[in-house]
């Protein structure tokens, strides 16, 4: 199986998914500098990917930091942390596996600086190795919610290019077609990056998925057609109530699934949750630039080039139009809040 990030002879290497579907193109990460743009530019993207490249990123930023001042490495360790949690604040992913980081070396501050760099890479081949495992746990859950002959609305990327294995929501969508091999999958294009498009339809297509690309305005249409049974959606953030953020237009497919009596389910590994922030109107909200919306793909303009533009990269879905969280640890129904912490906790 392809895999977004590599680590090898301690180089860190990943697919530049700007470049997708046209070419396929792996490109190495040589400095902090170059793992906050990859970040940044959506080169690297998917939340539990995003904290798996961050924590080798420290690796790779600290790697030839010379001498044994304990005092100058942590402090350069705690502005890197810093630095690479800035990049992209919506997704907890990317927090999670920094503050691991840290606290693996703050834990073990009184060993020398050679040791402590050495820990700081163990802790990211954990935390990569983890997430393969979580891929495959939350797979094996969410296929349990899956028939026969299903025709299933996904948005977004939620596959092997946004996670370590095989992904979230497309990790349950292809243990479902390696099972059933009939079921039928509707794309959202997932304006304005189309990571849809490009990124999803492109893994469906190679793993041999019936996969149909719509625009994201087709959706509704589908759903008066009663051609849709359910709908699979990753989060790059859950709260303890159980609310989620997810690309934009995640919440436009919840509706729309509620109004039509169809189940929404959402698939988050459980380093996606952040039980410190209650209600998803607390979530922090990436917004991106304007020439995202103004241009496709950075190419064309498609608007005037000075018009105004609102480009917010999530939205928030209420838990009330949730069906089910598929999680690593099991399947979580309402009510959410209790059953989130009887499961996570």
């Amino acid at each position: 199986m392809s895999t977004a990030i590599k680590f090898k002879n301690r180089r860190l290497f990943y697919i530049d998914q700007t470049k997708l579907p046209l070419k396929e193109i792996y490109k190495e990460c040589k400095s902090l500098n170059d793992g906050y743009w990859a970040i940044k530019k959506l080169r690297v993207r998917g939340a539990p990917l995003i904290g798996v490249f961050a924590a080798y990123c420290v690796y790779i930023a600290i790697k030839d930091f010379k001498g044994n001042n304990k005092d100058i490495f942590l402090g350069n360790l705690k502005k890197i942390i810093s630095f690479l949690k800035s990049c992209r604040p919506t997704a907890v992913n990317l927090s999670w596996a920094l503050e691991r980081i840290r606290g693996v070396v703050y834990n073990n501050r009184d060993k020398t600086v050679r040791y402590l760099k050495d820990l700081v890479l163990k802790e990211a081949q954990s935390i990569h190795k983890e997430d393969v495992g979580l891929c495959s746990k939350m797979a094996k859950m969410g296929v349990k919610l899956i028939k026969e002959g299903d025709k299933i609305l996904t948005h977004c990327n939620t596959g092997w290019l946004a996670t370590s294995g095989q992904g979230t929501a497309l990790g349950v969508i292809y243990e479902a077609n390696r099972i059933y091999k009939n079921i039928k999958v509707y794309v959202n294009e997932t304006r304005p990056l189309l990571q849809g498009a490009r990124l999803t339809m492109w893994e469906l297509t190679k793993r041999g998925v019936d996969a149909i690309l719509i625009s994201d305005n087709t959706a509704a249409y589908l759903f008066e057609q009663r051609k849709i049974d359910k709908v699979f959606v990753g989060a790059d953030r859950v709260t303890a109530e159980g609310d989620i953020a997810n690309k934009i237009g995640t919440y436009n497919s919840a509706v729309l699934a509620k109004f039509h009596n169809i189940p929404f389910y959402v698939v988050a590994p459980s380093s996606s949750f952040d039980l410190e922030i209650e209600k998803g109107e607390d979530i922090p909200i990436e917004e991106r630039e304007p020439n995202e919306v103004r241009k496709i793909l950075d190419r064309v303009y498609i608007a005037p080039k000075t018009v105004k533009v609102y480009n917010p990269a999530f939205d928030v879905t209420s838990h009330r139009l949730i069906s089910a969280i598929v999680t690593d640890k099991g399947i979580i129904f309402s009510p959410f809040k209790r059953n989130i912490k009887k499961i996570l906790i």
